[in-house]
C-alpha cells in the first residue's frame, strides 16, 4: 500500500472499534452477477436510481411522504459517512474523501451502508455533500435547511461518541464541531449548548423523524418534547 494512503487508512483503523457506524471499509465493492446492490455516489444524480431508494425506505417506514423518506436516506447517508469522517479528523487531524465519485453506498434490509473507494483525504463536509443534497431536492422537494440539519446532527452525535470514548475531550469536540459548523451551508444549522464534559447539541431544524407512525422526537430535536 503507498505510503499516500497511510496518514487517512491508520487512522479509519484506529477509530473503526468504537462502533459499527465509525467502521468505514475501503475499496471498491467486489464485482458478481448484480453488483451486490451497490451503487456508486455518482448514481445518486441518476433520479431513477435514488427515486428507487427513496421508495424502499417508504416501504421500510411506512409512510407515504416522499420528503419523510429523502430525510430518512440522508441521515443514514450522513451518519454512516460523517461519523468516521468527523472521528478521523479529531483524532488524526484527516479525512477520508466523502465525494460521491470515492463513495459507494447500498440500501438493503439492513439499511444504509457506504465505503469508499480509495483511502484518500477528502475535501470540506460541505463540498463533499453539496452533490448529494442538490440530488435528492431534484427528486424531492424537500428543505434545504432539514437536510443540512441531519448532516450537523451526524456530526454532532459522532462528536459526542468520540468524546464518551476518551479520544478526545469533549471540550476538543466541541471546538471541532463549532469550526466544522461555520461554514455555510452548515452555519446556523444548530447549537452546541454549553455543559461541562459533555457534547450537547440541538438543531434548528426537523429531521421529520416524528412524522412516522410509532416515531417520536430526537435527542436533538427542536420541537417541543411530547
Amino acid at each position: 500500500m503507498s505510503d499516500y494512503y497511510t496518514p487517512v487508512l491508520s487512522t479509519l483503523r484506529q477509530i473503526r472499534g468504537l462502533s459499527p457506524f465509525f467502521a468505514l471499509d475501503v475499496g471498491r465493492p467486489a464485482s458478481d452477477a448484480d453488483g451486490g446492490g451497490w451503487r456508486s455516489g455518482d448514481d445518486l444524480a441518476d433520479g431513477a436510481v435514488l427515486s428507487g431508494a427513496l421508495r424502499a425506505i417508504g416501504e421500510r417506514y411506512r409512510t407515504g411522504e416522499a420528503r419523510v423518506s429523502a430525510s430518512l436516506f440522508f441521515l443514514g447517508y450522513t451518519a454512516r459517512l460523517l461519523s468516521p469522517t468527523v472521528a478521523a479528523h479529531a483524532v488524526g487531524g484527516v479525512a477520508p474523501d466523502i465525494r460521491p465519485a470515492n463513495v459507494w453506498w447500498h440500501y438493503g434490509p439492513d439499511g444504509m451502508r457506504v465505503r469508499i473507494g480509495e483511502p484518500v483525504a477528502g475535501v470540506s463536509i460541505s463540498a463533499s455533500l453539496e452533490p448529494v443534497v442538490a440530488a435528492i431536492r431534484d427528486v424531492v422537494p424537500v428543505a434545504r435547511g432539514l437536510l443540512w440539519g441531519n448532516a450537523a446532527s451526524s456530526i454532532a452525535g459522532a462528536l459526542r461518541t468520540v468524546s464518551l470514548s476518551g479520544t478526545a475531550s469533549a471540550e476538543q469536540c466541541v471546538a471541532l464541531g463549532e469550526r466544522l459548523l461555520d461554514e455555510p451551508p452548515l452555519r446556523g444549522s444548530g447549537d452546541f449548548i454549553p455543559f461541562p464534559g459533555e457534547v450537547a447539541f440541538r438543531r434548528r431544524s426537523c429531521c421529520l423523524y416524528y412524522r412516522l407512525d410509532g416515531g417520536g422526537t430526537c435527542g436533538d430535536c427542536p420541537l417541543p418534547q411530547q
